[in-house]
């Protein structure tokens, strides 16, 4: 257990704070503009478990305001300013959002991580009558290469094996089979996907829960041998590669 402030039971994510705010995927263009269509009035967006505020920001082009909360204090301090979001370091289950202020409430890539009874009952109380609420997760990346992607899975489920959260299987296609508390609408496809470096692809492994734990409980660095690993199949480290991600996305609005 750290000895962060910011690092609670449930907080996987302390350690590495500033390499989740700069390597983790940005969202499907369009994501957020899907989003707002789904809803007439956009006074206040919620993002629970926002992170370093990559859903939050861009919120903030469909809505007047946006509420951001982690419970990672790093998290939040690392989160990318704006002046139209107002970051907390809160619970999903706890937060001093007021009653139904909300229009849309937002999870990315953390709904694995909640105490469900918890979360859904702050999500309604803050959550208008008629508001919608999404939630989205991505599971493993895919490289465009045969070998590379081999010794990244190799990496990812044999050296990290061991050092996942239980609830790591939880992500991607896993949130279809979640509870879910309100009318669910069919939601829009979207892509996520991105064209990486060597380097930002190592960045995005370091922000993993689970490089964290294999460095805590080892003492050392798992990273600079998957670099050497992928760098001869790779060619050039600063060529771009195309880096895609299962994208799970579940709506739905709460009754009026």
């Amino acid at each position: 257990m750290s000895s962060d402030r910011g690092h609670r039971p449930g907080d996987y994510f302390s350690k590495q704070a500033a390499e989740y705010a700069l390597y983790r995927p940005h969202y499907p263009p369009g994501l957020f503009a899907y989003y707002a269509s789904l809803v007439t009035i956009r006074d206040l967006a919620w993002d629970c478990a926002t992170g370093s505020g990559q859903a939050a920001v861009p919120l903030t082009d469909y809505f007047n305001g946006v509420v951001a909360t982690d419970l990672s204090e790093s998290q939040i301090r690392s989160a990318a300013r704006n002046p139209h979001v107002q970051y907390a370091v809160a619970s999903s289950g706890a937060t001093c959002l007021a009653d139904r202020c909300a229009d849309l409430v937002t999870v990315a890539q953390a709904l694995h991580w909640f105490d469900l009874d918890g979360f859904y009952a702050e999500l309604d109380r803050v959550l208008k009558p008629g508001g919608v609420f999404a939630v989205s997760s991505y599971d493993s990346a895919t490289i465009d290469d045969p070998a590379l992607q081999e010794r990244y899975a190799d990496f990812e489920w044999g050296t990290l094996g061991d050092f996942w959260p239980p609830r790591r299987k939880l992500v991607g296609m896993a949130l279809r089979d979640f509870e879910f508390p309100y009318t669910e609408l069919t939601p829009s496809a979207f892509t996520l996907q991105a064209h990486w470096t060597l380097a930002e692809l190592i960045g995005y492994v370091r922000s993993w829960s689970a490089t964290a734990s294999f460095i805590a409980q080892m003492g050392s660095d798992p990273t600079p041998d998957l670099e050497r690993a992928l760098r001869p199949a790779w060619g050039d480290p600063g060529r771009r590669r195309l880096v895609s991600w299962p994208f799970v996305l579940r709506v739905g609005r709460k009754a009026r």
